[in-house]
C-alpha cells in the first residue's frame, strides 16, 4: 500500500512529499485554498486580479438574488475565493454586511395604516413647512445595569483564547427612562421610580403624573405653541382615559397616538426618532464602559441627554 503522502500528491497533482512533512503540507493546501481557491501556490510575479468586470457583475447578480447569503457561501456558489468575493463586495460594489433588525411581524392592515399615517404627515408638512419643528416624539426604554447593545462589541484581545464569558443576571437592575425629542432638543430623561429609586412599571397614573409635573412644564420652556404636535405609541398607559384627557387638553386635535386625533400606526418603532436613533445612541455611549451602580448609570444618561440636546438647540 502506498503512503498517504504519495496518494495525496497524485490526487492534487503536487510533488511527492515525505511523510514527516505531510501535516505542514496539508496546512499549506488549506491556506492556499482559503486564499485563492486552489491547493497549489501561485507562481511569482504580479498576480492577476479577479476583480474583472465580468466577475464583479457575477457577484452583483448573486447578491441581488440572495442578499442574505454569507460571503463565504457566495464564494462557494460562484467558484471564487472568499477573499476575492469580499474585496468585490467592499471595494467595487460598496456593500456592507448590515445586521438584520428583529421587529414585530406586520400584516397588510398594518402596512396600510403606516402608509396613511405617513401621507397625512407629509401633507401637513407641505401645508406648513415649520410644522416639522413643532413635532415632539416620545417613548420609554429600559437601561439595564448589566446591559450591552451591540454584540459585535463583545471582544477580548489576547494572544490566546481566554474563554471569556459575558454574564447577565436573570433579573438585572435597571432604570426605566422616558424622553421626548424634536428638532428643538430633548426633554428628559424622566425616571419612573419609587421613593427608594427603584424602577417601577409605567401605568396610567404614573404616566399622567409625569405629563403634568414634568413634560408639560418643560415643554413650555421650549416654546410650546398652538401648533405643537405630540406623538406617543399605543402602550396601554399612554392611551388610558386619564392620560388622553391630559394630552387632549394640552394638545387639542394635535395628539398623534392610538385613540388620538391623528392615529399612530401599530408596530411602527422605526417611525419614531427615539426608537430608531436616541435609545441606540445613548446606550452605545453609556455602556462603552460598564457603569458600576444605578446612580452612575442615571448620571451618564443625564449627561448624554444634555450634550445631545445642546447639539440640537437652534
Amino acid at each position: 500500500m502506498q503512503p498517504l503522502s504519495v496518494v495525496s500528491g497524485r490526487i492534487f497533482k503536487l510533488i511527492e512529499i515525505s511523510q514527516c512533512r505531510l501535516l505542514i503540507q496539508i496546512k499549506l493546501w488549506v491556506t492556499n485554498f482559503e486564499a485563492i481557491g486552489e491547493t497549489r501556490s501561485r507562481r511569482g510575479g504580479s498576480a492577476r486580479s479577479v476583480r474583472t468586470p465580468a466577475n464583479i457583475d457575477r457577484v452583483r447578480v448573486a447578491v441581488e438574488r440572495s442578499p442574505r447569503r454569507s460571503a463565504r457561501r457566495q464564494s462557494a456558489a460562484l467558484g471564487m475565493a472568499n477573499t476575492s468575493v469580499r474585496r468585490i463586495l467592499r471595494l467595487d460594489l460598496h456593500h456592507h454586511p448590515y445586521k438584520i433588525q428583529v421587529v414585530q411581524a406586520m400584516n397588510e392592515n398594518n402596512f396600510a395604516a403606516r402608509r396613511r399615517f405617513c401621507q397625512t404627515l407629509l401633507d401637513m408638512f407641505d401645508e406648513n413647512e415649520d410644522l416639522v419643528h413643532n413635532l415632539w416624539m416620545s417613548d420609554e426604554a429600559h437601561f439595564h445595569l448589566s446591559g450591552f447593545v451591540n454584540k459585535q462589541n463583545f471582544r477580548y484581545w489576547s494572544d490566546e483564547n481566554p474563554q471569556q464569558l459575558h454574564q447577565t443576571p436573570l433579573h438585572s437592575s435597571k432604570v426605566t427612562v422616558w424622553c421626548a425629542m424634536s428638532s428643538l432638543g430633548i426633554i428628559g430623561p424622566y425616571f419612573f421610580e419609587n421613593d427608594r429609586e427603584q424602577a417601577v412599571t409605567v401605568n396610567a397614573q404614573r404616566y399622567s403624573e409625569m405629563l403634568h409635573s414634568f413634560f408639560i412644564p418643560q415643554l413650555r420652556q421650549h416654546g410650546m405653541n398652538n401648533e405643537t404636535l405630540f406623538q406617543q405609541d399605543g402602550a396601554t398607559s399612554h392611551t388610558a382615559r386619564v392620560s388622553m384627557n391630559v394630552l387632549n387638553n394640552v394638545f387639542p386635535n394635535r395628539v398623534i397616538s392610538r385613540n388620538g386625533a391623528i392615529s399612530w400606526p401599530p408596530r411602527s418603532p422605526d417611525l419614531t426618532v427615539c426608537d430608531f436613533f436616541l435609545w441606540g445612541y445613548l446606550k452605545s455611549k453609556i455602556f462603552e464602559q460598564r457603569p458600576p451602580m444605578l446612580g452612575e448609570l442615571k448620571r451618564r444618561i443625564r449627561l448624554e441627554n444634555r450634550e445631545n440636546s445642546s447639539a440640537y438647540a437652534p
